[in-house]
């Protein structure tokens, strides 16, 4: 039968039967028939096809269609091994099958997926109903995602620009009513980089950016090095990331797993490494990076050090105060001991920051020793004198961190703080060794006290 025979059935159809009332008792509708009506929508000409939709809108046959499509395409799906069929990164379903059935998969694959090319050629306005009705039936948000990712690319290859931002924006509603974890995260940065390209409006795109930053954790660093806007000078679209990660604490990182704000401070750092060396980064922006994330989701800072140490190294022309600032996003207490020890000798580095860097390690170290520091009855003879040396010690390494701290505003010593302040850093690691070695000693002589009948208790460590 010709699109033009079966245009002229189904307007006799609806002649016939509007007088009744109820489409749904008295039309029938075999699978072949129904599947040549859907189809006629998208081979007649625009005029004629927009005609049928009104026609099928006003009659409750478009309604009838759907929901019989929609039967079948349930029960297709439910006729497979495989229960699930939600979207993910790769090209393929998450099939929870044998690895070595792989015919048994690609038969589960098609039976879920066989109605994709055919539903294609579908219009957008058609393929929006379809969607909102499978919803409605609670079909599964991981095969209508797939789908929806599959017509975007498959339609946009044969459309005018103009078209294409009609169905960019439509998808995105679509993709938006649906269960955020069904989505693929891939799928929907390279949604985005091709609205990127068109001019969808603002709400649009906003939800859509919503969704890839509510899923950031799932990210690469290579979906977020997306190049900025052509009126920018600066590199990469720094304003879209601080988007991505506004969306993705939400209501607030007190709400989110610990281990998913690890996995994003881990991309971040990344990011913030590949945006330092850009010359025309804001001195706002970059620390809009850096202090995007709480203090909780980093467990270290060195990474965040290398990138500020590299900014300041292409940002050569910021002023001592600017740099002071930049500093300020550095947790000095989450340093390691190697970059406590970079800063000591790098002159790119503000004096004052530098000096609070040893500080702070100082600190921590004196902490780590009042937490340890709890000797049993038996011992407290023995270690009386190496507490006493060991508190000595720091207290002369922190007196003599704060005398020079006071002078750093004198230009004219800077040079020579510097080294005063090297050599102090190195005197802090060298206790850090006194200490370990002075807890191995007095572990020792316990052990040489105890009888050889007694089981040793265990010893608090002075140090660590």
């Amino acid at each position: 039968m010709e699109d033009g025979d079966i245009t002229k059935e189904i307007d006799e159809v609806f002649e016939q039967n509007e007088s009744k009332g109820n489409f749904s008792k008295e039309i029938l509708i075999s699978d072949k028939k129904l599947a040549k009506i859907c189809k006629t929508n998208f081979t007649i000409q625009p005029s004629e096809c927009q005609d049928l939709l009104l026609v099928a809108k006003s009659s409750r046959i478009l309604d009838e269609c759907l929901d019989s499509l929609i039967g079948r395409l349930s029960s297709s799906c439910e006729t497979s091994p495989c229960p699930s069929a939600s979207s993910t990164d790769s090209s393929e379903f998450r099939l929870s099958c044998d690895t070595g059935s792989t015919e048994r998969m690609k038969s589960s694959l098609f039976r879920v997926t066989w109605w994709f090319e055919d539903l294609g050629a579908f219009d957008i306005n058609l393929i929006e109903m379809l969607v909102k009705m499978m919803v409605s039936k609670n079909f599964d948000h991981g095969i209508i995602s797939r789908f929806l990712f599959y017509y975007q690319k498959s339609r946009f290859a044969s459309v005018s620009s103009d078209e294409k931002v009609k169905i960019v924006e439509t998808f995105v509603e679509m993709l938006y009513s649906l269960d955020l974890s069904t989505l693929s995260y891939k799928s929907l940065f390279e949604t985005l980089r091709v609205a990127l390209t068109l001019n969808i409006n603002k709400g649009c795109r906003n939800k859509l950016e919503s969704m890839i930053g509510s899923l950031l954790d799932q990210a690469t660093l290579d979906n977020l090095l997306v190049p900025s806007p052509a009126e920018r000078t600066y590199l990469y679209d720094v304003n879209l990331v601080l988007r991505f990660l506004k969306y993705f604490l939400g209501k607030g990182a007190f709400y989110l797993p610990l281990s998913r704000l690890k996995k994003v401070a881990n991309l971040i750092d990344l990011y913030i490494a590949e945006v330092s060396p850009d010359p025309s980064l804001k001195l706002s922006k970059f620390l809009a990076l850096i202090r995007a994330l709480p203090d909780s989701a980093r467990d270290s800072y060195d990474r965040v050090y290398h990138a500020v140490d590299l900014y300041l190294e292409v940002h050569s022309g910021l002023s001592e105060e600017d740099k002071v600032k930049v500093c300020c996003g550095i947790n000095y207490e989450k340093l390691s001991s190697e970059a406590v020890n970079h800063i000591a000798q790098n002159t790119k580095i503000p004096p004052k920051s530098a000096a609070q860097a040893l500080i702070s390690q100082q600190c921590k170290l004196q902490s780590l020793l009042e937490d340890t520091n709890q000797p049993k009855p038996i011992m407290e003879t023995t270690c009386s004198f190496a507490e006493r040396e060991c508190a000595r010690k720091k207290n002369e390494c922190h007196e003599q961190i704060v005398l020079y701290a006071r002078k750093l505003n004198l230009s004219d010593e800077k040079e020579k703080l510097k080294a005063h302040l090297q050599g102090m850093q190195w005197r802090v690691l060298e206790l850090e060794k006194v200490c370990k070695k002075m807890q191995t000693q007095m572990t020792k002589m316990m052990k040489s006290r105890l009888p050889n009948n007694t089981t040793p208790k265990s010893l608090p460590r002075l140090c660590s």
